[in-house]
């Protein structure tokens, strides 16, 4: 079975859903391709989404409906993400103790960089060490952005 895609747009630029019977992944893309394959399921992922941005949840309720593939190590770092509450940051240091992994700052750096799951895991709550913001995949603008809404509200 190959991958569906949906598109929506909002204030932080274009979310690109994949899916299957679960949601593969959710990123941020430049551009809308033109097969644009919006369901009840991906649409239901946007709202949360939408919601959040707006301030109002700062908890998802959608885990099931992910199909999060990785190696034993990202996952556990990907949990550990779930675990950072709302409005709160964590460094990557902190990670790799919680894993009990404490010398794989590194390893725990590239894991974060394949979050699948922009926002839904929040990678954005994960600075560097020296309180500096650190480096994002879609764009360091966006990770302010997201940390600045979480202490808005």
């Amino acid at each position: 079975m190959t991958n569906k895609t949906a598109y929506y747009k909002n204030e932080i630029g274009i979310i690109k859903i994949s899916y299957q019977e679960k949601i593969q992944s959710i990123k941020l893309v430049n551009k809308v391709c033109s097969i644009n394959e919006k369901t009840e399921i991906s649409d239901k992922i946007f709202n949360q989404i939408d919601k959040y941005l707006k301030g109002e949840i700062k908890d998802f309720h959608i885990y099931d409906k992910l199909e999060i593939t990785g190696t034993d190590f990202q996952q556990s770092v990907w949990q550990e993400l779930i675990n950072i509450p709302y409005g709160e940051t964590r460094t990557y240091k902190d990670i790799a103790q919680k894993i009990n992994n404490p010398k794989a700052l590194r390893a725990v750096g590239t894991a974060i960089g394949k979050n699948p799951f922009l926002i839904i895991i929040p990678c954005h709550r994960v600075i560097r060490n020296d309180g500096k913001l650190g480096g994002f995949a879609y764009r360091i603008s966006v990770k302010e952005k997201l940390l600045d809404l979480e202490k808005k509200y």
